[in-house]
């Protein structure tokens, strides 16, 4: 098994997402912001000889900046391992919406406690674990998957927990991570 240095970008900002719980909830992004940072990552990939693959989330705001790259030559691929986390019924919701005992029920059991009866962020570390970029080195993807991975890198091993989670990069900033490829 050999390990691949990923470059990994949040999207930008969504449009209506503002106070909002966003997951799968598919919003649009401003077109302008899709092409800046399309333009950072080309520059980004030019700067370091990258090959002009880019992997996305399915998920729009994921999405659009791929479909920027392909009209630029580029190769798009999307792939669902790379979607945010699934806040099941809580998603689009306002956070303050969230019952409080149903969020604080989350925290109590992180890794294990599906919110809204979505996805656990246990599956959500396993998603990561499981994504092989195979020959590209350049993605776009979602906070929450983001902080998954920054989790799997830096926290030791031990099993997640809300007050130790770490905190999504802002939109449109970039994060290097290594991960393993090939058979798993």
């Amino acid at each position: 098994m050999t390990a691949v240095l990923l470059h990994a970008w949040r999207h930008p900002r969504a449009a209506g997402a503002e106070g909002r719980c966003i997951g799968r909830t598919d919003l649009a992004v401003d077109p302008r912001r899709a092409r800046r940072l399309a333009h950072q990552i080309r520059a980004h990939a030019r700067r370091h000889g990258l090959p002009h693959i880019v992997v996305t989330s399915p998920l729009q705001r994921c999405r659009a900046v791929g479909q920027r790259l392909a009209r630029w030559g580029w190769q798009h691929r999307i792939d669902p391992a790379l979607a945010e986390l699934d806040f099941g019924s809580w998603d689009g919701c306002a956070w303050a919406a969230v019952p409080r005992a149903a969020f604080d029920a989350w925290c109590a059991d992180f890794a294990d406690h599906p919110p809204g009866g979505g996805e656990p962020v246990a599956a959500l570390l396993r998603r990561v674990q499981g994504f092989d970029p195979a020959d590209a080195r350049l993605v776009v993807t979602h906070g929450g998957w983001l902080s998954a991975a920054l989790w799997l890198r830096d926290g030791a091993g031990a099993p997640p927990d809300s007050a130790h989670w770490p905190p999504a990069p802002a939109h449109g900033r970039r994060i290097a991570l290594v991960l393993p490829t090939g058979a798993r």
